[in-house]
């Protein structure tokens, strides 16, 4: 390949990057099962006795934390070798994880030691979701014509929602349609299945992806790291801390203020299982709607002032639409899920972009694990037992909102100063 090649402008065909955003659908709709399904499984796993739901929201918290590790680990493989093998490689550590999950023995059968393999596996799973985000949003950035890099990269999460809407279809239509006795038997199983032949179409898809070109690029020059961790360390540090507050808030947003609402609305009191997943399903649907839009917008306007007034509202109006939902009025839940389902949205959509543009090429997968992956370990493993224990133990239903607010306060000062992007071979 010659100089004046590598140099040409280079974009991804459309399937390439179809089956690259449609591909998240996998993690999310696992991750979004597990917390829906959260009351469920606390009594299958670990019991129906007090404290059970905070058990299996632990876990989650817990298994969260390899997600970073697993980021850095796939980031490697992406950075040094490709995207493509690097994407290849997660999604099928979760087609595995997934299909285990669905055979596992309850409590029932073995006591304990269920409740300690389905985190064991929880850990698993979250270790290859770590490479499935730096990989994807990488991917989508170095494939999109420049004009149209928020709207595209957007897409990623918009797919994601879809995991997350079919998560809530599965759950609800799976509890609607049996009975408590069947469900805690064996129909818990179920979603757990479709999990894991959705995640083995998707290894399929992805074999006959292309790579991305700015790899290829790196690959031409011999520019991609040998050792891509201390490169960035030593290249990305100021893009690795944006990236870190920019994901902060479009963690706790997404996964306080969307997955955990489930639960909230369970445990509070204010509705019902079946119903609480239906009410999810609804801000499913709108965050769907609202990501591209909030993506084509950070494309025409920027994303600094799109993240900003994002973050502005995401400081001001989460109590009230925790005070709403927890009114026990149908009409009043259904608009507090809303709102907060468009800021997490939003928030998602210009996120990955913004996180992504941190970076140049060389090194971005493991600038990306370092920064965003590491602040959705923390702001979104362990945000949803956080406000759980707070409501419980405060008896303040709006202390979800609170702690959205606080983050959001937090990372605005890094939001309104936001640099242009790094630079992106085209």
């Amino acid at each position: 390949m010659t100089a004046a090649s590598v140099a040409e402008p280079r974009t991804l065909s459309r399937g390439s990057m179809a089956i690259a955003a449609f591909s998240t659908v996998v993690e999310w709709y696992d991750f979004t099962l597990y917390l829906y399904f959260a009351t469920v499984l606390s009594r299958v796993f670990v019991g129906s006795g007090e404290g059970s739901l905070a058990a299996i929201l632990a876990g989650f918290a817990l298994a969260y934390l390899l997600r970073p590790l697993g980021a850095v680990a796939f980031g490697h493989i992406g950075d040094r070798f490709g995207r493509r093998r690097a994407m290849l490689l997660s999604v099928a550590v979760m087609t595995a994880a997934m299909l285990a999950t669905a055979v596992l023995p309850t409590h029932a059968q073995i006591g304990p030691a269920a409740a300690w393999m389905l985190l064991a596996l929880r850990c698993v799973m979250s270790f290859s979701v770590g490479g499935e985000y730096v990989g994807v949003v990488a991917y989508l950035l170095e494939g999109a014509p420049a004009q149209r890099r928020g709207l595209i990269t957007s897409s990623a999460s918009a797919a994601s929602e879809v995991g997350a809407l079919l998560a809530a279809g599965v759950s609800a239509l799976t509890v609607h349609w049996l009975s408590p006795s069947d469900l805690d038997a064996w129909g818990w199983r179920i979603p757990f299945f479709v999990g894991a032949a959705l995640a083995g179409s998707v290894w399929i898809a992805r074999s006959t992806m292309r790579e991305s070109p700015d790899f290829e690029r790196q690959r031409a020059l011999g520019s991609a790291p040998a050792q891509p961790l201390r490169y960035a360390l030593a290249h990305h540090r100021a893009g690795i801390l944006r990236g870190f507050a920019i994901s902060a808030l479009g963690s706790i947003t997404y996964y306080v203020g969307i997955t955990y609402v489930p639960s909230f609305l369970t445990s509070t009191g204010a509705f019902a299982e079946g119903l609480s997943l239906w009410l999810s399903t609804v801000a499913a649907v709108v965050v769907i709607l609202v990501t591209p839009l909030a993506g084509a917008l950070s494309d025409r306007w920027g994303r600094r002032p799109v993240l900003t007034a994002l973050g502005v509202g995401s400081a001001v109006l989460p109590i009230a639409m925790f005070a709403l939902m927890a009114s026990g009025s149908g009409a009043q839940a259904l608009l507090g899920a809303v709102v907060l389902a468009g800021l997490a949205g939003g928030v998602s959509a210009v996120g990955a972009v913004a996180t992504a543009e941190q970076f140049p090429g060389e090194g971005r997968l493991t600038g990306l694990a370092l920064g965003a992956t590491t602040a959705t370990a923390v702001f979104g493993g362990l945000t949803p037992y956080l406000a759980h224990v707070l409501t419980e133990r405060t008896g303040w239903a709006m202390a979800p909102g609170a702690m959205i607010g606080v983050v959001a306060l937090a990372a605005l000062p890094v939001l309104m100063t936001l640099k242009a992007p790094a630079t992106i071979s085209d």
